[in-house]
């Protein structure tokens, strides 16, 4: 586990119409702030990252398909510097992953078809600082490639 990561189950309601999955509330004990949300659509086989945000913190949730979410922080003074965390979202794996400001993310969509993923970030675009690199020429020790156990 990377140091602030949070990583929260969340409650999905099904009957014969549907369902409702929820993400967010203001009264959650975790909830950090409202700026924006936002939603990324990822093809499969596609890679989205990396990138980080500062003071921004992510709340992310994958709310159609299936994407792999990986995360590294570089951050100075982190008691868990250097580490890789990697997390599985979607209908199978319904949670919210909050993304402390300068951790290094990015996602994957794993499954046959595109993916969807929701963003409710504390801060709205523009009013933070963002900081990209490509996703497989960087200096962070992952590898996006399929990999079987």
């Amino acid at each position: 586990m990377i140091d602030g990561v949070v990583v929260v189950p969340l409650r999905r309601v099904v009957d014969e119409r549907g369902t409702i999955s929820h993400m967010l509330r203001a009264d959650d004990p975790h909830f950090r702030g409202f700026g924006e949300i936002y939603f990324s659509s990822i093809h499969p086989g596609a890679v989205k990252g990396w990138h980080r945000h500062d003071p921004a913190w992510l709340n992310y949730a994958c709310v159609a398909g299936t994407i792999k979410l990986v995360l590294f922080d570089e951050r100075d003074g982190s008691p868990t510097r250097g580490e890789l965390m990697e997390l599985f979202l979607g209908q199978e794996h319904h949670q919210l992953v909050q993304i402390p400001p300068l951790v290094w993310n990015g996602f994957k969509a794993v499954g046959p078809g595109t993916a969807l993923v929701a963003n409710c970030c504390t801060h709205a675009h523009g009013t933070f600082q963002s900081e990209r690199l490509p996703p497989f020429e960087n200096h962070i020790p992952y590898d996006w490639s399929l990999r079987s156990h």
